[in-house]
């Protein structure tokens, strides 16, 4: 709770949270607060001469090239883009938590092996490697969650390695393993409290960088396919459209950016609150 008050009495982090959750119960409600259904076509959703409807009554945000509500595909974009987000990096938090934890605490040939792996991963490209992994498999939610998180856990896995092998050399790892205390205990009672907010603050950042790798990857058509709507594939869709009908790429372009800095602005503003050795530089 102080943690909160303090994230709350920052005004540009205060928004960043207004927004976040803003997008979450769009997100959540979108079945309930939509205006029109994200597929429905409408034929006079169009103009004479077949092209998208600039925002105008009932069409708020203008429609797109076949004539559905742009409004509603962001609300329904923000429900993909942002379970992605989240599942993704879950995902990567926890690979890249157990493989630093475990090589930072083990040690010897197996940390070393799970390292060399980690410095194996990050020598590639990641939207390269996305974008060859999304192509390999099929794409859909689940698998552009998958393919997110397999790039994304390696920068994870270096912090909290590095973490692991600091505090498995303090005093009080030492006394706990003269007292007879089992690798478990150590590991679970004493050195996974201390790394939980370093897990926190990445869990928060990592979600602005999935959501755009996410969109990313939609845009280069190897994401999520339509119909399903993604802010990325929605982009992707209208690119054609840029010059006259610039709605539909800058408005959800401008939730992409937005989203992201949120996300960014809470994860720094948590770091700092955090983070022990920051507080004294505030």
């Amino acid at each position: 709770m102080n943690t909160l008050m303090a994230l709350l009495r920052r005004p540009a982090v205060a928004v960043s949270l207004l927004f976040i959750v803003t997008v979450v119960l769009l997100a959540a409600l979108a079945p309930w607060i939509s205006p029109f259904d994200p597929d429905e076509q409408f034929v006079e959703g169009l103009t004479l001469e077949g092209a998208p409807m600039a925002p105008s009554t009932p069409y708020w945000m203008g429609t797109d090239l076949l004539g559905r509500d742009l409004l509603s595909r962001l609300i329904f974009g923000a429900r993909t883009s942002l379970f992605i987000g989240v599942l993704a990096n879950g995902l990567a938090v926890l690979i890249g938590t157990l493989v630093g934890l475990t090589a930072g605490f083990v040690r010897g040939w197996l940390g070393s092996a799970l390292m060399r792996l980690t410095d194996l991963m990050m020598a590639f490209p990641a939207l390269l490697l996305a974008i060859a992994l999304s192509a390999i498999f099929q794409p859909s939610v689940w698998i552009v969650a998958m393919v997110i998180a397999m790039v994304n856990w390696v920068q994870i896995a270096r912090v909290i390695y590095a973490e692991t092998v600091a505090l498995s050399a303090r005093d009080f790892v030492a006394v706990e393993r003269t007292l007879g205390a089992s690798s478990l205990r150590i590991l679970f009672s004493h050195l996974l409290p201390h790394l939980l907010p370093t897990i926190l603050v990445w869990a928060t950042l990592g979600i602005s960088t999935t959501v755009l790798l996410e969109a990313t990857l939609s845009y280069l058509g190897v994401g999520v396919q339509p119909p399903t709507p993604s802010w990325g594939n929605i982009i992707f869709e209208s690119q054609t459209y840029f010059t006259s009908a610039p709605w539909l790429v800058f408005i959800p372009g401008a939730a992409i950016i937005l989203l992201s800095l949120a996300f960014n602005l809470v994860g720094d503003a948590l770091r700092d609150e955090l983070d022990p050795t920051l507080k004294g530089r505030r």
